[in-house]
């Protein structure tokens, strides 16, 4: 019964060196990655936008930090894929959220504008200007029509001979 002890403590020799051995190599592409995306999440504002996923990210990466440094490679390197991917996300709502801003500011400068030309179409005396050359029929029918002309509606009178005749 001696081989017992001497298997048994071999199996636990073996199985201690897998465990290490499937510890795959130090993550440090994926932790690089992960920084990276977390500084730029953080700068593009996602604090405002993405709050929740900016600190999951940044949580993220501190475990996968500490894992890393305890020698947990694999855990590590789960972490920081994660804190990655949540920093990308992050960055894309706050992207989102600014472009969605800056939409909201187009439309009330369009309807400033759109205010502004309707006082100044129904304003006594605004000026009647042309449609451009080159628009396709029908273009225009959005648009008011002119006042009518203010003064003598009456036609011009017609030309004497000395004002048909050449000169």
């Amino acid at each position: 019964m001696p081989r017992l002890p001497l298997l048994y403590a071999l199996g636990v020799t073996c199985a201690a060196a897998c465990g290490c051995a499937s510890q795959g190599p130090q993550p440090s592409e994926e932790l690089t990655r992960a920084r990276t995306l977390v500084d730029q999440a953080d700068k593009a504002q996602a604090q405002r936008y993405a709050a929740a996923d900016l600190q999951r990210a940044h949580d993220e990466l501190s475990q996968a930090e500490a894992a890393n440094a305890q020698g947990h490679f694999d855990t590590a390197r789960a972490e920081a894929q994660s804190a990655a991917v949540d920093a990308d996300v992050a960055a894309a709502r706050a992207s989102a959220g600014e472009a969605q801003r800056a939409a909201n500011e187009l439309r009330q400068s369009n309807a400033t504008l759109e205010r502004q030309t309707e006082q100044a179409v129904d304003a006594p005396g605004s000026p009647v200007v042309p449609p451009p050359p080159g628009l396709p029929p029908g273009s225009m029918d959005q648009y008011p029509s002119a006042p009518p002309p203010s003064g003598p509606t009456s036609p011009p009178p017609p030309l004497s001979e000395s004002d048909r005749s050449p000169r």
